[in-house]
């Protein structure tokens, strides 16, 4: 076998994992939410950043603000979803450097000392920050329900400040009834792969 992860938690993590559209009315608790981060903030970003920050839309006074973000085919499966969570990139992330990368502390300085630098730096680490999250939501044996369509900038301007940047919106929870869309295809190995 070439992989060291359990057939099991492959399924559970990739080849059985998708994006749900529906959710049962199961709740998940903060205790979920945090063992999710608690397993995920261990994964790579360069320098060790982390400018992900997370906003839990909770409250049916707040899901009704951001529903009116979302694309009319994200709204349903948002107001009805058991959880929300809000994923942005914090572009002041450099602050945290020298404690969170104390083997080289002046890289606050040195690299992100302008906003463009930290700007494109929060998105990418951000984004791979992001996609932890979603695992360590499969992790826990819920689906994720990632969406892109959405007024970002009026994501932001409900709920965050000039200083975040929205990435997307996932709801959360324990798949419902037809929760799946078909599986959509991959591409194979050698139309992605390259040796040089």
């Amino acid at each position: 076998m070439s992989l060291a992860l359990d057939p099991a938690a492959q399924d559970l993590l990739f080849r059985e994992a998708r994006t749900a559209n529906a959710f049962t009315d199961e709740p998940v608790t903060d205790e979920q939410v945090q063992a999710i981060y608690d397993l995920v903030k261990y994964g790579p970003t360069a320098f060790n950043q982390t400018p992900l920050r997370i906003t839990l839309v909770r409250s049916a006074e707040a899901r009704e603000r951001l529903v009116q973000h979302m694309a009319e085919g994200n709204q349903a499966k948002t107001s009805t979803a058991p959880l929300v969570a809000i994923l942005s990139a914090d572009n002041e992330f450099h602050e945290e450097l020298p404690t969170l990368f104390p083997a080289f502390p002046q890289a606050k300085d040195l690299f992100f000392s302008e906003r463009p630098a930290r700007e494109g730096a929060a998105a990418l680490n951000a984004a791979l920050q992001a996609a932890y999250f979603i695992i360590g939501v499969r992790a826990a044996g819920l689906a994720a329900g990632p969406m892109t369509g959405v007024d970002l900038e009026g994501v932001r301007k409900e709920f965050l400040d000039d200083d975040h940047t929205p990435l997307m919106v996932v709801n959360i929870g324990r798949p419902g009834e037809d929760a799946w869309y078909p599986r959509s295809p991959r591409l194979a190995y050698d139309e992605v792969v390259t040796t040089v």
